[in-house]
């Protein structure tokens, strides 16, 4: 599989800049004094520093399991092994979580380990890992 390329607005550059390298974790690749490049676990994220980015005030959610899952969002599917070792260092890190680490389809096609969180520009992060990623599109 290629690897999927997303870029992003952002307000402040420096803060993102760090949430990304430090929290997540992402190496930095190419970068000029307007946008940064990482790798985001083998895809390529760009944050775009954007000085009139407007934050929704009023988000959106769908419910999903029992969950209000924000809509807009983006993230990866993970190993089952990394996802747990992600959400460990993120728990440790204090992440303030919309959804904490939890298995969503519980025993149904589908099963998957969940979480969301914001990046400091509220932008909705998912990270899951499927129990059988064979399941990954089936109904």
């Amino acid at each position: 599989m290629n690897p999927f390329h997303l870029a992003i607005p952002v307000k402040d550059l420096a803060i993102c800049r760090k949430f990304y390298k430090e929290v997540l974790e992402c190496s930095e690749g190419r970068s000029s004094e307007h946008w940064v490049d990482f790798n985001f676990f083998g895809h390529q994220l760009v944050i775009h520093q954007k000085p009139n980015q407007v934050n929704i005030e009023n988000p959106i959610s769908n419910s999903v399991d029992g969950h209000d899952v924000p809509v807009p969002h983006f993230g990866v599917v993970l190993d089952w092994d990394k996802w747990t070792e992600l959400s460990e260092k993120l728990n440790s890190k204090k992440i303030a979580f919309i959804i904490e680490p939890y298995i969503r389809f519980k025993g149904e096609v589908g099963e998957q380990g969940t979480m969301f969180f914001l990046d400091p520009e509220n932008n909705a992060l998912e990270f899951k890992a499927f129990k059988n990623i064979n399941q990954l599109f089936e109904k």
